[in-house]
């Protein structure tokens, strides 16, 4: 077993598979194991960070209660992947003209797909947005976030072709619920904090404010994140469509490309689970689920490697393995931290943008991935290793 620290200090101990991890990290743990409802242990993965109210790299399980930012604000994001029919030397001399096609196919930040020709139009989840337990002017937005389904977003959301060590060539992409996702836990997380209010809880942080199981607050809550994470999963399986499409014109054709494996996890999520012969809620924000035999996505950061894993079901991490690298630096830090030299040294070989835009997004504001995946061994194995060659960032 790889944990490498324990915290005692609450009222449930702390394990954590890294000393890598900050003391504002560490009070934000300890304000968690304090709480009443936190089931056995926390769990924290190795590329854990600062987070908001809880850490990124935070497996949490609890017993009557589910706590908002343990899940973190993008519902459902996670990550999803395609290993293709194709190779290396098959792709290198249109990557170029391959990047300027997907980024013309799939919107990237603030962008859309316009009405008449978004994807996602006839997504089945759609028939049930009307039962979301949001206001009438979010509900009114139907139309948006139908045009946002199939779109990569911003941030650290990206999309890139990647070869393994056999020369094949792979789709990854990472987004998650967009705008809906967000709306959706920034009005449950104001609700909690109004319960907490209302039922005189103090807590360490406010950002910590949960739902009991037994209210309405909390049914209606389950309801709406079940729903995002479903939308969440649907918009990485469009995008993967769309990639896809535009790799069979670019390099065959037209003709539809073999699909030797698949794979599409969240990392940001809740759910409810059996550990310890006990069924709990596990909220895992930054983390994937590694069950014996689960297929997962760990991706590094643009020009460094990534992962694809099989879990081993490791009970103490609540069969849980980290989402990446994490962040050692604060987006701010990287901007004022890297210059121009910085981004052609650290993202060379890679087709992508070569501006001040990705500063904050550089290998070097990130954890060294290979010290992430030594830190883990035992909660997965590597399958592949995967070097990109393109990356389109939000």
């Amino acid at each position: 077993m790889t944990i490498k620290k324990v915290l005692t200090s609450g009222r449930v101990p702390v394990k954590i598979w890294t000393e890598d991890i900050e003391p504002e990290a560490e009070q934000q743990l300890i304000n968690l194991s304090t709480l009443p409802f936190v089931f056995k242990h926390v769990s924290v993965m190795p590329d854990v960070h600062l987070g908001a109210g809880a850490c990124i790299g935070t497996v949490l399980a609890t017993k009557g209660a589910i706590i908002l930012s343990s899940i973190g604000s993008d519902i459902g994001c996670g990550m999803a992947a395609i290993k293709t029919n194709l190779f290396g030397n098959q792709v290198r001399e249109k990557i170029k003209e391959l990047r300027h096609s997907i980024e013309r196919s799939i919107p990237t930040g603030f962008n859309a797909h316009k009405s008449e020709r978004a994807p996602g139009l006839d997504w089945q989840g759609f028939l049930s947005f009307e039962q979301l337990t949001i206001p009438t002017r979010v509900l009114n937005d139907k139309q948006k976030y139908k045009n946002q389904l199939g779109t990569l977003g911003g941030g650290n959301h990206f999309i890139e072709i990647c070869l393994d060590t056999d020369n094949r060539v792979w789709v990854m992409l990472h987004s998650g619920s967009r705008n809906i996702g967000k709306t959706l836990a920034d009005i449950h997380l104001k609700k909690a904090q109004e319960l907490m209010k209302q039922f005189f809880i103090e807590l360490p942080d406010k950002e910590l404010a949960f739902l009991p199981q037994g209210t309405n607050e909390f049914d209606n809550f389950l309801y709406d994140v079940q729903w995002a994470q479903s939308y969440a999963m649907e918009n990485r399986r469009l995008m993967l469509e769309l990639v896809m499409k535009d790799l069979s014109y670019t390099f065959n054709n037209g003709q539809p490309l073999s699909r030797l494996l698949e794979v599409n996890c969240h990392h940001n999520y809740v759910e409810l689970e059996n550990h310890y012969g006990t069924n709990v809620y596990i909220t895992r924000k930054g983390a994937i689920r590694a069950r014996s035999n689960d297929l997962g996505i760990i991706p590094g950061s643009m020009g460094t490697r990534s992962y694809i894993v099989q879990g081993k079901g490791e009970m103490e991490s609540y069969c849980s393995s980290s989402h990446g690298a994490g962040r050692r630096m604060s987006r701010t830090k990287a901007r004022n931290t890297f210059k121009e030299e910085d981004i052609l040294s650290q993202t060379e070989g890679v087709e992508c943008k070569k501006d001040n835009s990705i500063l904050d997004e550089l290998p070097g504001a990130y954890k060294s991935i290979e010290s992430v995946m030594a830190n883990q061994e035992d909660l997965v194995t590597v399958l592949y290793e995967l070097k990109q060659l393109l990356c389109i960032k939000g």
